[in-house]
């Protein structure tokens, strides 16, 4: 690899490729140590292609997630059968991931910015920006850049567009599906809302079960399925339809938020 090689969007690969190896060795422990993150499907990851795969999964924090994701996918091409003990993987990663984001939050301090270089394709939401609520059209320059990174590689998306369960699925992830044509790949996650604060920065607490199942690609008839036959299907896969809240009782969802917000407000750096 040259040393000035970039990707797709103008990023020097051998600068993205220090900033894996920092950021993931500053988290291992956060996964593997503190907590502990149990793995389900890495088999799956090893036999993708290696361009235009979607990853689609429900959404805890805002970085936590995409990070383990890093780490599992990586330690999964590296060999690793459902764990990421010993971080060599981190020191060849695949250079071709990217995540969705909204530019507003990768744009909100020097740490989020340098996490945006790893591998962000970052989009203006169309219904929220400065903590309101909007209505504003879809910039086509954000669809053409996750059209880019498909054809170049993987790409994690999470496709409710918040951190908060069971909200709707946003169609704009149907619309790219159709257009595209990927390979949709569902990522159930746990564990890390009660881990870490909501930004997924700072450790909320240790001795957490953390979990990641990775599934089977989605079947899907990308010519004549509707796009609201393709957000059923994600719902379903993400297990974020509103018919899993008649396995999980609300007021059991109501009461871990608050727990949440609890721990939040009553944490040491809260108190300071």
């Amino acid at each position: 690899m040259g040393l000035f090689k970039r990707n797709p969007f103008g990023h020097i690969l051998f600068i993205k490729k220090w900033l894996i190896r920092i950021f993931g060795a500053a988290t291992h422990r956060r996964y593997r140590g503190f907590n502990e993150l149990q793995i389900d499907g890495s088999e799956i990851i090893r036999a993708l292609p290696a361009q235009n795969v979607l990853f689609i999964s429900n959404h805890q924090t805002y970085f936590a997630d995409v990070v383990a994701m890093f780490h599992v996918f990586n330690a999964a091409l590296h060999g690793r059968v459902d764990h990421i003990r010993n971080i060599g993987y981190l020191w060849n990663p695949k250079l071709n991931i990217y995540y969705v984001a909204a530019k507003e939050t990768m744009h909100s301090g020097i740490l989020p910015r340098m996490m945006a270089y790893v591998g962000a394709i970052t989009v203006e939401r169309t219904w929220r920006a400065k903590g309101k609520d909007i209505q504003r059209e879809v910039n086509p320059n954000d669809t053409e850049n996750i059209k880019v990174a498909l054809q170049d590689g993987w790409v994690i998306t999470f496709p409710q567009g918040t951190t908060k369960s069971f909200k709707p699925v946003r169609k704009g992830t149907a619309h790219i599906i159709k257009e595209h044509k990927p390979i949709v790949v569902p990522i159930v996650i746990d564990g890390f809302r009660r881990s870490f604060d909501k930004k997924g920065l700072r450790m909320k607490k240790k001795g957490i079960l953390q979990s990641m199942i990775i599934k089977e690609p989605l079947e899907i008839d990308y010519e004549n399925e509707s796009i609201e036959s393709i957000v059923e299907k994600i719902e379903y896969a993400i297990e974020q339809h509103p018919s899993f809240l008649k396995v999980i009782p609300a007021e059991e969802l109501e009461a871990a938020e608050a727990l949440n917000e609890l721990r939040r407000f009553s944490s040491p750096k809260a108190k300071s």
